[in-house]
């Protein structure tokens, strides 16, 4: 155990980069879809008495490994996921490396809607709607931003919306109708139980990642956008498990990874509307973890 890595939050954040990323999360949910990922559905404890969630996340894609994450809605003045990472070493079972996994659910998450956007949203898409202003919001923005030249972006929240726009240089919208309409790219980052985003809005041609509501009873998105969108996941079986939204979908399209390798179509025309529903699968957080430890490893290298 003497050797093993250990990384906290900051050392996560000077090695990981969404270049990086972006590229790693697409060959792991193309892995995913091939069956080269060894995965089960995560396993989530309720916490009733504080009224949290504690979920268990293993992988095997080459890299070996686990996240452990809470999930606790109800938190105010504090971050509502925390989670470490562990790595082992396939061949031996050794621990490798421990991180703090709070950042890592952050970006892979943004990286797999950015993932989703390059293959699905209309390549002329210049307009994004973020519905939501916390961390999930700021890395959507940062991460979307490398796949589409957007040169419109707002921003809708029941809460701290302005001061995301101020600090971003985008627009604040008093509604989430106003954001939405006439968006080209719609991200559904708002932490709720029931929908806020409506089929109404949505203009032709639209795309929409979808990355909350992760509870068969929780839904962010109402009947229309359902029937109105091509609807591609991240993993089937656990969407169709976990979210309620893909739970009350007409059918699944396609997985996202499945979209990467070529064997299923992803935008067909102009005008359809797109919808990638995500709920997080821990083979993005076990690939991201791997290429924090190899970007630390290399780091080392360099500086001896």
């Amino acid at each position: 155990m003497s050797g093993i890595v250990v990384l906290d939050e900051a050392a996560v954040q000077r090695l990981l980069r969404y270049q990086d990323l972006i590229p790693a999360i697409e060959r792991a949910l193309a892995d995913l879809s091939a069956g080269r990922v060894v995965q089960p559905v995560r396993s989530v404890l309720p916490v009733a008495q504080h009224q949290g969630f504690f979920g268990v996340m293993p992988a095997f894609a080459g890299a070996l490994g686990a996240k452990l994450v809470t999930f606790y809605p109800q938190n105010v003045g504090m971050h509502t996921h925390h989670a470490v990472i562990v790595l082992f070493r396939p061949e031996t079972g050794e621990p490798l490396a421990m991180m703090d996994g709070r950042l890592i659910t952050e970006m892979r998450t943004a990286a797999a809607s950015a993932v989703a956007t390059q293959r699905l949203a209309r390549r002329e898409a210049s307009v994004l709607a973020i519905l939501g202003s916390g961390v999930q919001a700021k890395s959507h923005l940062e991460a979307l931003r490398l796949v589409r030249p957007f040169s419109e972006v707002r921003v809708w929240s029941p809460r701290h919306a302005q001061a995301l726009a101020e600090r971003h240089g985008v627009k604040a919208t008093a509604s989430p109708e106003d954001a939405v309409r006439g968006a080209d790219v719609v991200v559904v980052a708002v932490s709720s139980r029931v929908p806020v985003l409506f089929g109404r809005w949505l203009s032709p041609g639209t795309h929409v990642n979808a990355i909350g509501a992760t509870r068969p009873e929780w839904r962010e998105l109402d009947d229309e956008v359902l029937a109105r969108a091509r609807l591609y996941v991240d993993s089937r079986e656990a969407a169709t498990q976990e979210s309620g939204d893909v739970m009350a979908a007409p059918e699944v399209v396609a997985e996202i990874g499945e979209v990467v390798a070529g064997v299923q179509p992803g935008r067909r025309d102009a005008l359809e509307i797109t919808l990638f529903k995500s709920v997080g699968v821990a083979v993005e957080d076990v690939a991201a973890a791997a290429l924090v430890h190899d970007k630390f490893l290399q780091s080392g290298a360099r500086d001896a």
